[in-house]
């Protein structure tokens, strides 16, 4: 008698979803995202929705510290020492290993440490298509190349008093509407929409 075997291959299972809480370390108030992912996301592509939702123009090198493991883009030329883990391929559920928070570095020369934690777990969605979703945040993230946390403050301190020396200046280059309290969830929820799966 023969035994027929079926190679079609199993449909996998959705990913639970993950809400995860992403704020700016060392800023006052609170420069903060609250989103949801796939926990089958790689950090690749997590680092791709960090980008979109803090607003930032991806223009820095970046890496995650997660559970004592460095992951990001290895670069022969710009590595001292170990070089990270590749991101590319690796799952948030794998290099998390059940932990609960993680960091997000952002430009090294400015170092935009981001402090992520997993708030919840959610079951999947029903259509099991991947989803990315900003919930909810504050505050407007820091114009990129403006020295970090200290440049921030310092940046601040001109572009809200008219008297300053430097309000002129620092408000022709962060742009006449910047605004350190606004946050548009709307603006960044259509940014999402672009990122493809």
């Amino acid at each position: 008698m023969n035994t027929v075997v079926s190679l079609k291959p199993r449909p996998r299972k959705p990913a639970d979803l993950l809400q995860l809480r992403i704020e700016l370390a060392w800023i006052k108030p609170a420069i903060w995202r609250r989103i949801v992912v796939p926990e089958s996301i790689t950090l690749g592509r997590l680092h791709d929705v960090i980008q979109y939702v803090m607003g930032w123009s991806d223009g820095h090198l970046h890496e995650f510290e997660i559970a004592g493991e460095r992951y990001g883009i290895p670069d022969p030329d710009f590595d001292w020492g170990d070089s990270p883990r590749s991101e590319k391929r690796i799952q948030l559920k794998t290099a998390l290993g059940g932990m609960k928070s993680f960091k997000y570095v952002y430009d090294f020369g400015d170092h935009w440490e981001h402090r992520i934690k997993v708030e919840e777990r959610h079951p999947p969605d029903p259509s099991g298509v991947p989803i990315f979703l900003c919930i909810d945040g504050a505050n407007a993230a820091p114009s990129e190349d403006v020295g970090g946390a200290p440049g921030y403050e310092a940046f601040l301190e001109a572009i809200l008093d008219p008297l300053h020396p430097e309000h002129q200046e620092m408000q022709e280059w962060a742009g006449e509407d910047f605004d350190p309290a606004r946050f548009d969830l709307l603006a960044v929820s259509q940014n999402l929409e672009r990122l493809k799966v």
